[in-house]
């Protein structure tokens, strides 16, 4: 079985307020293979942002690499969202309904992989995927 390990992080201006996301896909020694940010939009809090992260890194993956290989992947995904990796663990209940569907989607999208992991990580070891959200909000303010 192939391991991946993916970062991903959700950026909030205001929360809610606009929101970004990024995503960096490892190899398992930790090199990286691609980057990825995006923009949200208006009215995207801090764990919609989050939960967010995670969709797109589980589809990116899948649309990139093939749902051939997904199923044949361990994915081990590292977020410096205690609340995320919490709820994705059971450890938390989740009351926003919102969260509550993001949590669905995401739950529904691990099934196409071997195994996906989830593990919190100190905010210093998810620089990279920070930079990238506040990248992609960076470049939003340059073209309003």
């Amino acid at each position: 079985m192939k391991k991946v390990i993916i970062y991903t992080d959700g950026a909030s201006r205001g929360n809610p307020g606009v929101g970004s996301i990024g995503v960096v896909f490892c190899n398992e020694k930790e090199e990286i293979i691609k980057r990825y940010s995006e923009y949200l939009g208006d009215s995207v809090t801090n764990n919609e942002a989050e939960y967010l992260a995670v969709i797109f890194a589980l589809k990116k993956f899948s649309s990139v690499f093939g749902k051939k290989l997904a199923a044949s992947t361990e994915i081990e995904l590292r977020s410096d969202s205690e609340l995320l990796v919490k709820q994705m663990k059971g450890e938390y209940k989740i009351m926003n309904p919102k969260i509550q569907e993001l949590f669905l989607q995401v739950w529904n999208l691990k099934i196409d992989f071997a195994k996906v992991v989830f593990k919190a990580i100190p905010r210093e070891k998810n620089k990279e995927a920070d930079r990238l959200a506040n990248e992609a909000l960076d470049e939003r303010n340059k073209k309003s």
